[in-house]
């Protein structure tokens, strides 16, 4: 009791000290240890996280930290990510995941647990000498070259490691949640050692080499200096998060512009989330509007229904969104998880609730539909592709970075549920729970079945009878005139004040307040206005299971690509289409009988579907393949739409199902994945279609047994470009292209030789020649 006691005095300090910037609404987010979770789907997503956290040995996580310091570790590092370059990256996760279960639940397994990584941590960070704590493969050589002012980056390499500087920010960020979550001074100490280490790091180099060593991806370290910068009262690290902060991201946002298209979604939000802890600490309106901009931009341009975004990692085209149906890799966790975080921000900033409305359909729909509800494990993608399913994480097998966030957002649902402001208490999401209000001496209980029972009931329990206003949320999915509120039994008018409805009174003892929230059925279109629809009930996501066969790797071994369901894709034509008028069919679904929240989709075609399918929850649908958005024609167009659907698919599935392995060049994760080497080389975007060239050359491991064929996808119309194409180090195919075609993107294939084709790995290698540059290559694919 003592240490939760001393947790919530140094979190108030923190506030008080360093988030002034929220003065201006007076709008505070509640500590995690004011607020009890009761029995809902958030209390049991909570436990079962705990048990997934406790089911990791911490020895193992601090495998990577204590060989990179020269000691002597307890047991082997983990598998997947965790020793293939991006090692110590979820221990760093591991802290803070554990500091915020600590928080929302007390549990003393769990701050032991904690203690434990920080105590061993300490022994690295004094056996380094220098206050540097990480598990980066190679660490010592490489952070003494970027000091040297050597930096060769790239979007996911920094002087030839994987995210350096994003694996060290998980450290930071972890040793800082110990601190403010569970009051350990000894994780703030670290923390600052760590940062002076920082600090000494890039002292020599110039603002352009560190803009240069920033186009690598290095997550939200701005953010965690403005946070070094507020608990110490020091304002030299404000100066280091400056020094961190990414200029070709920031100017743009600074002047209203949307240059995301093509980005890597996930290097960008946590850059964002920097710049608006440092508006915070510094009280910088232009960073503020920047992070603002940010969000509008993303949630209201580049988001599905379940409140996700980017296809394969990268944010697409607001104006094509095609790809989202099409492609395995959806919506990815962690961009929501850093969403959410963002959302928080700007809503303790503003107040409004607009940011309480996003917040509960991403928590809804996305962060809570990627627990698997009995195991535990955690989801990397969430794929929109009709009839296609999700990849769930195992403790000793997955250490993917979804892994890291998954493991934090399901140890914190009670941040959002209630805010306060001076003496007016903010009722934001109707998840089941107790509120320590400690200020004012009250509690408040909140009971329902929400989302089955659209009401919830909040009973008042001040230590003595108290006057305060009470601010119930006006959801966004209730039309107006619809919601009802009673006191005490008694009608009390509902009046809509920028999205509350305020409560004013004196309270005593028992007072019970009932909030009737109706739910109607609605669509939404995908944002580029083409023919794709989800059907929603009140702020749930509703979708349709498909069939439960047919999910190879659905629980993730741990192979590089484990985290994709990588099952056959079935053809879109042999989805269902819903058959009806654009504006009406959100009264196509009719309710089940007897089962709350289901509903039954007609008006389906082909005729395998005459009966329809039934829509329930997607927080709901597990280890099954599914559908979250449904092509819509109506009955004179249903011909031409398929036809349509067909022809954009057939090649691609053509191709696809004689395909071994592929790269796509430019994208971060399946680079890194096939283990890249590059010379000179640097990424790009052209015609929606990423890719890498190089005056020196690049490489990939790719797994090709019985492959007969290479097959590479290169732009034809530059000039000037004379490369070769080599496997195994042996020279297959030499190209030159002299810039008279007037064709795009081409296709080359290339036969391999028969010795290569009875390898399981084969290295692939673009090079240029006579000082020349290589064509602008995207994809590369080993065939059958």
């Amino acid at each position: 009791m003592l240490i939760r006691f001393l947790m919530t005095g140094l979190v108030f300090l923190w506030l008080s000290v360093a988030v002034y910037a929220q003065e201006e609404s007076g709008l505070t987010c509640f500590d995690l240890g004011d607020i009890t979770l009761l029995e809902s789907p958030f209390k049991h997503a909570e436990d079962l996280n705990k048990q997934y956290l406790l089911a990791l040995n911490a020895d193992r996580l601090l495998a990577p930290f204590l060989q990179e310091a020269g000691l002597q570790a307890r047991a082997e590092s983990y598998p997947n990510w965790e020793n293939t370059g991006l090692d110590g990256h979820i221990g760093g996760h591991y802290l803070s995941a554990l500091s915020l279960t600590y928080a929302s639940t007390g549990d003393t397994v769990v701050l032991n647990r904690l203690r434990y990584m920080i105590g061993e941590l300490k022994k690295c960070q004094e056996a380094n000498g220098n206050g540097y704590i990480g598990g980066v493969p190679g660490g010592k050589e490489l952070w003494q070259s970027i000091a040297a002012g050597t930096i060769r980056a790239g979007g996911f390499d920094l002087n030839g490691k994987w995210v350096p500087l994003y694996n060290i920010h998980k450290t930071y960020a972890g040793l800082r949640d110990a601190f403010l979550l569970a009051g350990n001074l000894t994780a703030k100490e670290m923390l600052i050692k760590m940062a002076d280490w920082a600090m000494e790091l890039v002292s020599g180099l110039s603002d352009t080499q560190m803009q240069d060593m920033l186009r690598s991806e290095h997550g939200g370290l701005n953010e965690v200096f403005a946070d070094v910068a507020a608990v110490t009262g020091n304002m030299q690290y404000l100066k280091l998060a400056h020094r961190f902060s990414h200029s070709r991201i920031l100017e743009p946002l600074l002047r209203g512009e949307d240059n995301l298209t093509g980005l890597h979604a996930n290097t960008q939000i946590p850059k964002v989330l920097g710049f608006k802890r440092i508006s915070e600490v510094r009280g910088n309106d232009s960073l503020e509007n920047a992070a603002r901009f940010f969000w509008e931009t993303v949630v209201k341009q580049r988001s599905v229904s379940i409140g996700g975004n980017s296809i394969s990692e990268h944010f697409n085209s607001p104006g094509d969104f095609s790809r989202m149906v099409t492609s395995v890799e959806g919506p990815e966790t962690c961009n929501t998880y850093n969403m959410l975080r963002l959302t928080k921000m700007l809503y303790q900033t503003s107040g409004d609730k607009k940011y309480i409305d996003y917040y509960e359909r991403a928590l809804y729909n996305h962060i809570l539909s990627s627990q698997h509800p009995q195991t535990g494990g955690l989801v990397y993608f969430t794929p929109m592709r009709p009839g296609h399913y999700r990849v769930y994480s195992q403790p000793q097998t997955s250490m993917w970075c979804c892994v890291g966030s998954g493991l934090e957002s399901h140890s914190k649902y009670g941040e959002m549920i209630y805010a306060y402001s001076g003496n007016e208490l903010f009722v934001n999401l109707f998840i089941p729970s107790v509120l320590n209000w400690k200020e004012k001496n009250i509690r408040i209980s909140q009971d329902n079945h929400f989302p089955d029972e659209a009401k919830t009931r909040l009973t008042i329990h001040p230590h003595k009878s108290t006057t305060f206003t009470l601010q119930l949320r006006w959801p966004e999915w209730v039309a107006e005139g619809e919601l009802k509120v009673s006191v005490n039994g008694k009608k009390y008018p509902a009046r809509n004040k920028k999205g509350y409805i305020a409560i004013k009174r004196k309270w005593r003892e028992g007072d019970m307040v009932v909030l009737d929230m109706p739910m109607q059925l609605h669509t939404e279109r995908l944002p580029d206005h083409s023919h794709y629809y989800s059907f929603l009930y009140g702020p749930l996501v509703l979708a349709a299971k498909t069939t439960a066969g047919d999910q190879p790797g659905l629980f993730a071994d741990d192979s590089r690509g484990g985290h994709i369901a990588r099952g056959t894709q079935i053809p879109l034509k042999e989805m269902p289409v819903v058959i009806g008028d654009e504006n009406g069919l959100e009264k196509l679904p009719e309710p089940v009988a007897g089962k709350p929240l289901t509903f039954r989709l007609n008006s389906l075609f082909p005729q395998e579907y005459s009966e329809g399918l039934e829509l329930i929850p997607f927080f709901r649908v597990h280890g099954s393949r599914y559908i979250i958005y449904w092509p819509q024609a109506t009955t004179g167009g249903l011909e031409e739409a398929r036809r349509k659907i067909e022809a954009e698919e057939r090649e691609r599935i053509k191709l696809d199902s004689i395909t071994i392995d592929k790269v796509v060049c430019g994208e971060q994760q399946p680079e890194s994945d096939h283990f890249i080497r590059q010379s000179n080389s640097h990424t790009g975007f052209t015609e929606e279609i990423h890719w890498r060239e190089a005056s020196g050359w690049f490489s990939y491991q790719m797994r090709g047994k019985t492959a007969t064929m290479l097959y590479v996808k290169y732009f034809e119309r530059d000039k000037n470009r004379q490369f070769e194409v080599l496997v195994n180090g042996d020279k297959l195919e030499q190209i030159h292209l002299d810039g008279k075609s007037e064709r795009g993107w081409q296709i080359r294939k290339i036969p391999l030789p028969s010795a290569i084709s009875s390898l399981s790995n084969i290295e692939v290698m673009i090079r240029a020649r006579d000082a020349s540059m290589t064509g602008k290559i995207a994809e590369i694919r080993l065939l059958r």
